[in-house]
């Protein structure tokens, strides 16, 4: 039960770290040029979410 628990929460964070850079990618298409300041915050919100589920992965 548990490894389900932890399954379903994983794959919950993976769909949100997906729709972030889903979005991003859809916003940065349109443009020619994207900043490096812009891409290292896509980059961190990604390393946010996997991180988070990472921890509360090991605390459980």
């Amino acid at each position: 039960m548990v490894k389900d628990m932890t399954e379903a929460r994983d794959a919950a964070v993976i769909t949100e770290a997906l729709t972030v850079i889903d979005e991003a990618l859809a916003k940065m298409l349109n443009r020619e040029l994207v900043s490096t300041e812009e891409v290292a915050d896509l980059l961190l919100d990604v390393r946010v979410l996997l991180t988070a589920n990472a921890s509360s992965t090991t605390q459980a």
